[in-house]
């Protein structure tokens, strides 16, 4: 009977061991450049799932053997900022009179065109209005073809209440970018970089006299199509080792291209943060980045600034919600002199595929 305890102790502590290597391994995988090792660096996708399972194995063992818990706890420490980045907890702080509240979201075409009228509001816009947000940038602006569905007329008559908006077609398709705003803005200009369906556009805007940059992005989407999606929910409800084989070859080749070009396009938006850091510039980057908090173009954009969710938001903050694929990839980076406060994922409306995340921002205070 001891024989067989100490067994099944070291078969357990090894597969542990194993696990905890493998959270390193993708915790550390945004350090891979995906124009150079593509598939290598869609390895940091893992990560929530060897997160979970090494926090089941610390209370497992702390139930049963309290020293083994040290292999993951071991293991966290080292990917402390991974584990910061991906799940973060924060204790409330109160929200300055100063502050003002700006929302990112992706729309999907504002609920896919439904009309907006006022015995029938259209789900998206009605919840922009009662945000009640400052500044709205949107990603997946995309207007009805026909007079049956919502037009560009009816959105900007909707959102009345914004005096000042901008809009920018991105790439090849009917795709846009928009900006709704309290504060007068003053410039707006697309970011030049190569796609056929996403872009970014950076916008000035004048903030209680403070002259504030935005980037809003929507950058390189994965090329999953709604049979790959299919594809993946049926391996996770029956993983035959073939069909298993066969689906993780072909949906990791599309994230792998998706994200070679993500990366180039990240390098872009990268370079004019360090340009506007250099010459002491105020300034927001957000949107919908198409990847992960533990991947390339997330570390690469973010570097040198506060992510509005890790500085106060708390938990996972899934903002896409499509059916098998939960991630959080839509952002709010802000300049190191600026604060967020109250930083959320808003899961009450599921009308788009992805849910809006929104935050109050403040200058810092010497204090800070």
């Amino acid at each position: 009977m001891k024989f067989i305890s100490h067994f099944f102790t070291f078969m357990l502590s090894t597969i542990n061991l194993f696990l905890a290597i493998l959270m390193a391994a993708s915790a550390f995988s945004p350090y891979i450049d995906p124009t150079k090792h593509p598939v290598l660096a869609c390895f940091g996708l893992t990560f929530p799932v060897f997160f979970l399972l090494n926090l089941l194995f610390i209370v497992f063992w702390i139930f049963f053997k309290k020293r083994y818990a040290l292999i993951s706890l071991l293991a966290f420490l080292a990917c402390g900022h991974a584990v910061r980045i991906c799940c973060p907890l924060n204790m409330h702080k109160e929200t300055p009179p100063e502050s003002f509240k700006l929302l990112s979201y992706n729309v999907m075409a504002f609920a896919n065109d439904i009309k907006h009228t006022q015995e029938s509001p259209n789900p998206v816009l009605a919840y922009l209005l009662e945000s009640d947000a400052d500044i709205i940038c949107i990603q997946e602006f995309i207007e009805g073809s026909n007079k049956y569905q919502l037009r560009k007329a009816d959105i900007h008559k909707a959102l009345k209440d914004y005096p000042y908006r901008t809009y920018q077609h991105i790439g090849t398709n009917t795709n846009g970018l928009a900006c709704y705003s309290r504060f007068p803005i003053l410039s707006q200009q697309p970011i030049p970089y190569e796609s056929l369906y996403n872009g970014s556009a950076m916008y000035q805007l004048n903030i209680n006299g403070d002259t504030v940059v935005i980037i809003n992005n929507h950058l390189e989407s994965n090329k999953l199509t709604i049979q790959d999606k299919k594809i993946y929910v049926d391996m996770i409800k029956d993983p035959k080792k073939e069909k298993v084989k066969e689906g993780t070859r072909l949906i990791i080749s599309k994230l792998a291209q998706a994200g070679a070009i993500r990366a180039q396009q990240a390098k872009i938006i990268s370079h004019l943060s360090d340009s506007l850091k250099q010459i002491g510039r105020t300034f927001i980057i957000c949107g919908d980045f198409n990847d992960t908090p533990i991947s390339y173009t997330y570390r690469k954009i973010s570097e040198g600034l506060n992510d509005a969710f890790v500085q106060s938001g708390n938990g996972m903050g899934i903002s896409y919600n499509q059916k098998g694929f939960y991630f959080r990839i839509d952002n709010i980076l802000l300049s190191k002199n600026l604060e967020a406060y109250h930083c959320e994922v808003n899961n009450s409306i599921k009308d788009s595929d992805h849910y809006p995340i929104l935050c109050h921002i403040a200058y810092r205070t010497n204090e800070q």
